[in-house]
C-alpha cells in the first residue's frame, strides 16, 4: 500500500505538472507528501566563479537566495496539498539532487518517487545529467512514477 510520496521539485513546469499527479494520487489513496528541494550550489558556483576565487561573503547571499527558491518551490507543493487535503511536510536539502532525492526516499519510507522529467532521450540526459534518470538509475527498491512535461 502507498502511504508516502516523496515529490522533488526545481520549480520547472514538469515537476509542477508531477506534483499536481502526485497531490491527486494521495488524495485517492489517502496518503501523506514529502516535498523535497535540492539545493545544488555545485553547478552554480562552477559556471560562476572558481571555488578557490569565491569569497565567503558572497557565497552566503547566493545561498540564501537559493534556499528561499527551493522553499517556494515546495511550498507550491504544500499549498496544493493543503487545497486538496492531503497532509504534507516539506524537506529542503542541500547536495546533489540525485542523491539527495534517493536518500530522503529512503529515510522517510517513501512508498513512490513521482517527478517530472523534461523529456530527454537517454543519450542526451547521459551527457546533460538529467536528475530523474539518474534516480531511475541509481535506486531500484522505491517505486518511480516518471510525469513527462
Amino acid at each position: 500500500m502507498i502511504s508516502k510520496i516523496l515529490v522533488p521539485s526545481d520549480g520547472s513546469k514538469s515537476a509542477q505538472r508531477a506534483a499536481g499527479y502526485a497531490v491527486d494520487l494521495a488524495k485517492q489513496l489517502k496518503a501523506s507528501i514529502i516535498a523535497l528541494s535540492v539545493i545544488d550550489m555545485r553547478s552554480l558556483i562552477a559556471q560562476t566563479v572558481p571555488a578557490l576565487e569565491t569569497a565567503r561573503h558572497t557565497i552566503e547571499p547566493i545561498e540564501d537566495y537559493l534556499r528561499e527558491a527551493a522553499e517556494g518551490y515546495a511550498g507550491e507543493i504544500k499549498k496544493l496539498c493543503d487545497k486538496s487535503g492531503v497532509a504534507s511536510k516539506i524537506s529542503i536539502k542541500m547536495g546533489h539532487p540525485v542523491e539527495e532525492i534517493v536518500k530522503e526516499a529512503k529515510r522517510s519510507k517513501a512508498d513512490l518517487i513521482v517527478m517530472g522529467s523534461h523529456g530527454r532521450s537517454a543519450l542526451s540526459a547521459t551527457v546533460l545529467g538529467s536528475v530523474s534518470y539518474g534516480v531511475i538509475h541509481n535506486d531500484a527498491s522505491i517505486p518511480i512514477l516518471i510525469v513527462k512535461g
